[in-house]
């Protein structure tokens, strides 16, 4: 599906089309279109350039298995470094908002040398259930900050981190900017121009549409420039980018 798709799609929406009738005029099966406004935060949600922004993310990379990765000769810090890493990592990632035990297994899949691990390890590692790690993966997947893969040995479900965890963050983050901005802007509608508040949520509404216009434009050129490209076999990194819901 093109950018011009999507956009047609956004006008059909705005203008209180239903699925069908967008499908007709695109020429695509009706379900196409269904999937893609689900995909993509729902009738009342869907942006055009988010919707583009996460297709071209999700065509860069796929989750390979553990046993995939390359041997690195860098043993890297011992087990009480790592612990600390991975409790600094932790701490800055709960400050930001997210939940204590999404946290948690974020900076163990960060600090994990394949950069995975199944649920059971995840859940040794943090000391907590296997229902509460199934939750905080619940949570995560749902904003896309991490992927499901299977090992190839065991068939157990493993959960991966990339170097495209943080503009899958970025994503995220934009869309909670524009669900605030819509309902800000209601609000204001609400309230009229001339009232203090109608005026507030304005302004409000206003600064974050600009922020996740901004957010947007960064991560087009991010991936426009290929983002940090290491050379076969080699570990990328990305800067961790706060979770904004």
């Amino acid at each position: 599906m093109t950018r011009t798709d999507r956009q047609q799609i956004a006008s059909g929406l705005a203008h209180c089309l239903d699925h069908a009738e967008i499908a007709r005029r695109l020429g695509r099966p009706t379900s196409t279109i269904s999937r893609e406004i689900a995909r993509n935060g729902g009738p009342g949600r869907y942006r055009a350039d988010l919707a583009q922004l996460a297709a071209t993310q999700r065509a860069r990379r796929k989750p390979r298995p553990a046993e995939a990765a390359p041997i690195i000769d860098n043993a890297g810090p011992g087990p009480e470094v790592a612990a600390a890493i991975a409790s600094d990592l932790t701490a800055a990632l709960i400050a930001t908002g997210v939940p204590r035990t999404a946290a948690g297994v974020m900076a163990c899949l960060y600090t994990a040398e394949t950069g995975s691990r199944t649920a059971a390890e995840l859940a040794g590692q943090l000391q907590v259930s296997a229902a509460t790690i199934s939750h905080a993966v619940g949570l995560l997947e749902e904003q896309g900050m991490l992927l499901r893969g299977s090992d190839e040995n065991t068939r157990r479900q493993r959960y991966f981190i990339d170097a495209d965890a943080g503009l899958r963050t970025v994503v995220a983050s934009a869309r909670a900017n524009q669900r605030i901005a819509a309902a800000t802007l209601r609000g204001a509608h609400a309230f009229g121009p001339d009232h203090p508040a109608g005026a507030r949520l304005a302004a409000a509404a206003q600064f974050l549409e600009q922020i996740s216009t901004d957010i947007i434009r960064s991560a087009e050129r991010w991936l426009g420039a290929g983002g940090l490209r290491d050379g076969p076999g080699v570990a990328r990194s990305m800067p961790l980018t706060a979770h904004a819901e």
